[in-house]
Order: C-alpha cells, then structure tokens, then sequence
C-alpha cells in the first residue's frame, strides 16, 4: 500500500485565500456548524491589531502564526477538516475590510491597492478580462443542522448584514465592522499596517492530505480542543447528500432529536453507531475477532450500511439504552418490558461488567426479537444466562478477552434463534474422583469468595437484587463498605493485622452502601456502623443493621463467606436450568443441545451450580 500524500506548505493569509482561484474552499455536510462568538472574534481582531502594531518595532514580531488548516480536495474542492472556524473567520474579517474600504470616498493608494489584493480573496477573477463575479464566492458552507449557511453566502455577496440577525455569520460579521471602525477613527494611519500584517504577514499552515481519510487521522491527531470529529458527523453527511430535499428536513429532523435524547441519557451516537455495527455483524456471520474500524465498517465499499432506514434502527436501539442509563421504565409504546423490575435488575447487574461485551448480544437479542409477545420473558431469561456466562468466564480467566470469541459467535446466533447456544467455554476436565471433585469446588468457592476486583460491584448487586424486598434499583452513587474497617484499633481486637488482611477483601465482608452513609460508617465499629446501615436504603444493608449482632469480626465474615457463596452459586444453578426452549420455537430446538448439556455439566464440574 502506497504512503499517503501529504503537502505541507507554509503560507499568508493573502497566499491560501488566494489559491482558491484554483481550488476553492469548502466546508463539508459532516462539520459542525459555525460557531465562534463575540470572545473568539475580538481575540483574534485584537491579536492581530496589536501584532500590527509591534511588527514596526526595530525587534518586533516579524510573522503572526494563526494555527494550522487540514484539508483534502475531492470533486474538484478542497474539503477543510480542521479550520473551518479560523478560515469562515477570517473570510468574514476580509469581508466587512473590503466593505469599508469601498465606502471610503478618498480612494488613496493604499485603499486602491488593498481592495484590489483582497479581491481575488474573496472571489473568482476572470483570468483574460479580470472581471469579478461576486456570487462565485471562493468559500461555500454545506454543513448540515446549519440554517446560516445561505447567510454566509449573502454577506460575502452583499457585504451587508442585518444588526437584528442572531446568527454567528451576521453577528461576527457585524462586530468585525465595528471593531474596524473604532480603530479607523482612533487610529487612522495604523488601520492599513493592520490589513498589511493580516494579508501579508499573518502566517497559516495549510496540511493538504490526499484522501479523507488521512485527513481525519491528521486532524484527530493534530486536535486538542475537545471536539475532534466523529464518524457519527461523517455518516450524517454521507446519509444527508444523497437524499431529496423532504427526506432531508425529516432525516435532520430525526438526527436532531436523536442527538438530543441520546445526551439526555449519556449516550452519544457514535456510540449507537457502535452497537449497531455489531448488530449488522451479526447478521453477516461476522465472528472475526478483530474488530473493524467504525468508520471503516460502515463506508466498505460495495455495502449498503448508511441508507435512510439506518436513523430509525439508531432511534429504536437508544430505546433499550434509555433503560440502562437513565434507570427508569419508559413510558413509550411497546416498551412494557422496561416495567420488569427483575429485568432492569440484570441490566444494572449487567452494567457493572469490566468492559461492553455484554453491551453487543444485549442489544442484539433486543432489536431482533423486541416485537415478540414473549419477549419480556424470553428477555429475562437470555439476559440472566448471559450474566452467568460473563461473570463465571471473568472469575475463572480474569482478562479483557476472556469472552470476546464467545460473545460473537452468540451474536451470530442470536440472529437465527431466540433460544441461541451459550459455548461452555472453559477447557472440560474430567473429575472422576470425590477428591478432584471437592478440590475443584473449593477452588470455584475461592473465587467467589475473593473475585477479582472488577467483579465486586457485580456481584455486590446480585446479592442486593437477591433480597426480596430491595424493590428499587440500588442507588446510582453507592460505595464499597467494608464491615469491618479496613483500619482499626489492634488493641481491641486480639488477632494479627497478618490475619485480618487476609480476609477484609473477602465478598463476605462487603455491603454496597450510599456513599454519605458509608464516609458516616468510615472505620468505626460494628455497634456504630449498625445506625448508617439501618439509615440505608438498601435492604441487605438494612437487614444487617436489624440484626442482633453486636460485633462483626473474622468469624463472622467466615460464615457469611459460605452464606454468599451459596447464594450466588444458586442463583447460577437456577438461571441456568431456567433458560429453557420456548414454545414458539421449532420441536428440533425443545430438547438441550450437546453444547448446551456440556454447558451445565461443566458448571456443575466446577461448582459453580
């Protein structure tokens, strides 16, 4: 493959506006809209004014670097993708120059020779007769979502715009006419050494990248201000041109109200985007584990994946993830399943899971079989499988790929059958013997009893959902409270520090707890603890602060061990055995596969039902 094309050529403001003569300058459907206000365009006026100012001085500033501008030319113009607000700038800054330039009545050789300079600036000269053509500006806006991009276009046509208007373009048009007066009257014979340093002396540097692609990855390296592009910008653009004028008005429309819900629940979508490609992939028979570039992915060429319909799949996937964030049911059409309190408990469960895997067959399963009668049952019992898998799969390989193969093979599946084989996913041993066998649950209690430490918040909820009056989630902000404080007062107890510490990171030694109640608990104890857990909202909590213990130590988080291990292998052993064909399925899918029956036997092997 042939290194990208990269030019890179420092240059005048006068030199880059000029070679639009050639290549004109474009801001492309995907970027955001305009949106410098008065802060930026004073700034850069008075940045300039004074650098005018010193570059006379004997050792003044020879050169004024304004940043750098990142484009590429495609269909015969130059798409800017870093710049755009420095270049729609300093257009309008030469705009409102040349406006009162014009109606100088006193046309000195100084007004003659700017206005004749700023010109081709502006716009296209008629090589052989020189002649101006104002509404063939060198710079045209397509930015979708932006209704100023019409406005634009008048101000650099007219040189006017209205004081009323409440648009960037009009406003920062207008301040840069009023910052340009004020100086033409305080400082008469310094305002033409200000357009001389802005022509001729105020430096860019342009970065012009053969492709889009290269392009992008310069900008995205290149940027620090926090608003790099997205893929989600590029594929609204993409979606957006190739649409008639009403499918555009609805597609914005729908984009813009997307936009909005998705960052009501912390969601983006880019993100959206994300989920969905694995969707698509699961429908393609993708279980590549290298996982392709969004942006990649949904452009491949010869694939269809940014038609129209794709906004409305976005908007019905937020849906489940409306769930997830914000916690609550909706109250929306169709969507009685997020009124399932036993569901919305295994997606919070969920939702602690060390990295998204879970996230893909989730959403999956959801935008597949959503319009199913059965679906809220269906759902549960999918959703409670797959918790088993990823936690059992964690605790025994604690590692970032510990279920990625897994997970998109069952992401194929799902596609197929409502009902989709979970791989047993361990290496199978044989244990023959009472030995090996009591060997190896011991070793599966060990790992329930002190779980990685990305599991504990996981597993900290299923035993608070395992209560039966905790009848709300659990509260958004809450803590690891460790029963018997990580520090305490060795005079008091008669056991080693070597001792405790051994066990104060045990799960039978933990409670979630609202973060106030748990700085109130701090390392004071069991006796003072018992008032925060009893204030607690939390029912495991409350149920311990309720109970006739006055002290809590080694012994006593010993027997919770074996009481919260017990719980929790229960819980497998029952969602598990519960995920069952369904009635709707086919008579060849009503009986356990081979896999699935490994599957339970594996987990019985390791003690984990």
């Amino acid at each position: 493959m042939a290194a990208p094309n990269i030019n890179v050529n420092k240059q005048t403001v006068l030199q880059l506006l000029n070679s639009g003569q050639e290549v004109k300058f474009l801001i492309p459907e995907y970027q955001r809209p305009y949106s410098w206000t008065d802060d930026e365009i004073i700034t850069l006026f008075d940045d300039i004014w004074n650098f005018s100012i010193d570059r006379t001085k004997p050792n003044g500033q020879k050169s004024y670097f304004l940043g750098s501008v990142v484009s590429y030319t495609e269909d015969g113009v130059r798409q800017i993708i870093d710049g755009q607000q420095r270049i729609t700038s300093l257009f309008l800054l030469l705009r409102a120059i040349y406006a009162k330039l014009e109606q100088e009545e006193n046309k000195t050789p100084e007004v003659t020779n700017f206005i004749s300079k700023i010109t081709p600036a502006l716009w296209m000269v008629d090589e052989m007769t020189g002649e101006v053509n104002r509404s063939q500006m060198l710079l045209r806006s397509d930015v979708v979502q932006d209704s100023g991009n019409e406005l634009l276009r008048k101000i650099l046509e007219t040189g006017t715009a209205s004081t009323k208007a409440i648009d960037n373009y009009s406003k920062n048009f207008n301040k840069f006419s009023e910052l340009y007066a004020e100086k033409s009257l305080e400082s008469p014979n310094q305002i033409y050494h200000f357009i001389n340093a802005l022509l001729n002396y105020t430096i860019l540097l342009p970065i012009d990248a053969d492709d889009q692609e290269t392009a992008l990855t310069i900008f995205n390296t290149l940027n620090n201000r926090g608003l790099p592009l997205s893929d989600a910008d590029i594929f609204k653009s993409e979606i957006y041109k190739n649409l008639d004028r009403e499918q555009k008005q609805i597609f914005i429309q729908k984009w813009k109200k997307l936009e909005a819900d998705a960052a009501k629940v912390n969601e983006s979508i880019q993100s959206l985007f994300y989920y969905h490609m694995f969707y698509l992939r699961a429908k393609e028979r993708d279980v590549n584990t290298t996982t392709p570039g969004v942006r990649k992915y949904f452009r491949e060429k010869g694939k269809n994946r940014l038609s129209v319909e794709v906004i409305d799949e976005l908007i019905q996937s937020l849906h489940l993830w409306e769930v997830v964030n914000s916690r609550r049911p909706l109250d929306i059409e169709g969507e009685e399943w997020s009124k399932n309190f036993e569901i919305r408990t295994i997606l919070d469960i969920l939702s602690s899971y060390t990295n998204e895997f879970w996230k893909y067959p989730t959403s999956i399963y959801y935008m597949q079989y959503r319009e199913r009668e059965d679906f809220e049952a269906i759902f549960l019992k999918f959703l409670r499988k797959l918790c088993v898998l990823l936690l059992t799969r964690f605790l025994e390989r604690p590692t970032v790929s510990a279920v990625k193969s897994d997970v998109l093979k069952l992401d194929a599946q799902i596609i197929n059958t409502a009902h989709p084989l979970f791989s047993a996913g361990f290496e199978e041993k044989k244990l023959e013997d009472e030995y090996a066998i009591q060997e190896e649950q011991s070793r599966t209690d060990g790992l329930i009893i002190r779980p990685h430490t990305k599991m504990v918040r996981m597993m900290l909820k299923l035993l608070a959902y395992n209560i039966d009056s905790q009848s709300d989630l659990l509260p958004e902000k809450w803590e690891i409270e460790h029963i018997f404080p990580q520090t305490w007062d060795t005079k008091y107890y008669t056991f080693s520090e070597e001792e405790a510490n051994d066990m104060l990171e045990h799960l039978g030694n933990k409670l979630p707890l609202e973060k106030a109640l748990n700085i109130s608990a701090s390392n004071n104890y069991f006796s003072k603890k018992k008032d925060a857990y009893r204030a607690s909202k939390i029912a495991i909590c409350q149920i311990l602060g309720g109970s006739s213990l006055n002290d809590w130590n080694l012994d006593n988080i010993d027997k919770n061990d074996a009481k919260v291990c017990s719980i929790i292998k229960g819980l497998f052993k029952k969602w598990v055995n519960e995920y069952e064909p369904i009635a709707s399925e086919t008579v060849e899918t009503l009986m356990p596969t081979e896999e699935e029956l490994a599957m339970i036997e594996h987990l019985k092997s390791k003690g984990f039902i």
